[in-house]
């Protein structure tokens, strides 16, 4: 049976943390800032945790 394929696009949005969980960047920071609020812009240029029901899809997506 051959390897399954990562999701190039799974690989270029998700990141594993050292504990396991699966890191993700916030939408809506691309384009358009200049009507967000410095404290939104803030917030949406960090990094979050995916939610816990999300995983299980994302993790055969990447294959980890």
């Amino acid at each position: 049976m051959p390897k399954m394929k990562t999701k190039s696009a799974a690989k270029k949005r998700f990141s594993i943390t050292g504990s396991g969980r699966i890191k993700r960047k916030h939408a809506f920071h691309s384009h358009i800032l200049t009507k967000k609020s410095n404290k939104r812009k803030r917030i949406l240029a960090s990094t979050t945790l995916l939610s816990k029901a999300d995983e299980k899809a994302i993790r055969g997506m990447i294959n980890c």
